[in-house]
This record gives structure tokens, C-alpha cells and sequence, in this order.
């Protein structure tokens, strides 16, 4: 099997996605630094690839694949990954509207607090800002503790490809040293059986940057 070469920096939420996917299914790949401070994703050659000039970007042979979850998605069904995604309409549909939640709903939340505290320098952070966009998170984020209730995991006993991407979510969540966060044991313990995973230890668990 040739490697296929995953575009994008590290510390992207959006290549952590693709890297703990492809190290789920054991899928050589290369990763080439690209996006922020390396550049790259503005060049001539890479808006080839993906015009929209944004992270992460798959070349597979002659085949290109941009969007995280397409992505992701394409990897499990290419190459093996039924137990995280599977062939089942029901289950996969499941998993499917969790995906399509994290980039409808918990993005758009997430965002102003990641960028807000572990993206901002200190003199520069809004508290206020900061306080209000916690709890608008925590508020979205209490739909995922309810569903974990008497769950291992978001579809069961076992980890799918929905686990897999919001987890990375969770965990600079929970992790973030500048927030005042409500108790929520479910996701706690959800994010730990997470952190054990291989693939998580590798791309995740992580200082945040």
C-alpha cells in the first residue's frame, strides 16, 4: 500500500481528524506541514488541490479529497474501517448527524473559545468575552453528556468514527486550563476512555497550542 499524503499542520483540529482516523486503520501515510505558520495553502500548486486553500487535503494516488469528514468518511469505507463506520443505513446515519452536528453546532461555539484563550495571548484576552462563550459552549456541549448516559460510547460498546471526531473537540474542552467549566461526568469519562486510544496518544493528547 502506497502512503497517502495527508496536507496539514499538527495541531489542526480538522488534520488531528484524518491522522487518528488513518491511525485507527493503519494507513501509512505521509504529513506534510501546511496552513498558519507554514504556509503552503495559498500557493498556486496546492489551490490545485483544494481551492478553497484551507486544511486538510488528501492525495490517495491520483485522487484528491478535501472536507475533513468527507475524508474521513472516504478512509473507512476504502479501507476497512466498517467497525467505525458501518455498512448498517441506521447506524450509519447516526454517526452521520453527529458529524454533520459538530461542523453545524458545536463549531461555530468551540471556536471563539479555542481561539479566544489557547490562540490569544493573555494581554489580549476578553474574560467576558471568554465567560460567556464557555458557557454557550457547555450549553451545547450537555446534548453529548445526555447522550453518553449509560453509554460507553456516542453509538454503543464501541468506538466509531463518531467518537473519533468529537472527541478531539472534547478534549480541548476539557483540557483548556484557562476555563470554568460545570461538572459534566459523562463527557469526563468518555474523554478518558478516548485519551487510552493509540491513535489519541499519538495526535491528541497533547498540551493545546
Amino acid at each position: 500500500m502506497q502512503p497517502i499524503k495527508v496536507w496539514g499542520r499538527a495541531n489542526s483540529g480538522n488534520v488531528k481528524k484524518v491522522l487518528v482516523v488513518a491511525e485507527e486503520l493503519n494507513i501509512p501515510y505521509e504529513r506534510i506541514d501546511a496552513g498558519m505558520q507554514f504556509g503552503v495553502v495559498d500557493t498556486p500548486e496546492y489551490r490545485k488541490l483544494n481551492p478553497n486553500g484551507r486544511v486538510p487535503t488528501i492525495e490517495d494516488g491520483d485522487f484528491v479529497l478535501w472536507e475533513s469528514h468527507a475524508i474521513c468518511r472516504y478512509l473507512a469505507m476504502k479501507y476497512g474501517g466498517e467497525a467505525i463506520y458501518p455498512a448498517d443505513p441506521a447506524v450509519r446515519a447516526s454517526i452521520d448527524r453527529w458529524l454533520d452536528w459538530v461542523h453545524s453546532t458545536l463549531v461555530p461555539v468551540d471556536f471563539p473559545v479555542f481561539w479566544g484563550t489557547i490562540r490569544t495571548p493573555p494581554e489580549q484576552r476578553d474574560a467576558a468575552a471568554i465567560a460567556a462563550n464557555t458557557k454557550k459552549l457547555a450549553d451545547v456541549l450537555q446534548i453529548l453528556e445526555e447522550r453518553l448516559a449509560g453509554r460507553q460510547y456516542i453509538e454503543g460498546d464501541r468506538v466509531t468514527l463518531a467518537d473519533l471526531v468529537l472527541g478531539i473537540f472534547v478534549y480541548r474542552y476539557l483540557k483548556n486550563p484557562h476555563l470554568e467549566r460545570p461538572q459534566q461526568p459523562n463527557l469526563a469519562a468518555w474523554c478518558e476512555r478516548m485519551r487510552v486510544r493509540p491513535s489519541y496518544q499519538k495526535w491528541v493528547d497533547e498540551p493545546l497550542t
